[in-house]
């Protein structure tokens, strides 16, 4: 299995926005420079985010990211079925469909594995993510104070 660009975007800013407790909301802005990703990318990652209730973003002064309760205990699993979408692994289907659909096995099994992928993700949790040795280097990525 391999993640989205995308996804591993939304996920790096949930665990940074998961240790931000002192010094104010980051920004978009912050978030991805301290990611080291283009402003563009992240800001759509963060709409996303938002979208799902994961978190909230303010306007204006004194405003900025912060995760909701949701985002806080949030699986792991949950956000990156949310942030990959329902798509197989292969696809069978489209503009040239695989001569084999009807009577393929791989289709399934790598249904069945896409889903336990995703089921062995289903008991970590944003805090998981960022317990140490994750929490002191996301804490450290900038010079603000974090909790």
């Amino acid at each position: 299995m391999r993640l989205t660009k995308f996804t591993d975007l939304a996920l790096r800013a949930v665990m940074r926005l998961a240790v931000l407790e002192q010094g104010g909301p980051l920004t978009t802005r912050e978030v991805a420079e301290e990611m080291n990703v283009p402003y563009a990318h992240m800001a759509k990652a963060i709409a996303r985010l938002q979208h799902l209730g994961v978190l909230e973003a303010r306007r204006g002064r004194g405003g900025g990211l912060e995760l909701t309760a949701l985002g806080r205990r949030a699986s792991v699993g949950w956000l990156v079925r949310e942030l990959e979408g329902e798509g197989e692994v292969v696809a069978c289907e489209g503009d040239a469909p695989c001569p084999l659909r009807g009577a393929c096995r791989l289709r399934r099994a790598l249904r069945d594995a896409q889903e336990a992928f995703h089921a062995t993700l289903d008991p970590l949790t944003v805090a998981d993510l960022v317990a140490s040795p994750a929490g002191p280097v996301l804490v450290g990525l900038s010079g603000r104070r974090t909790g």
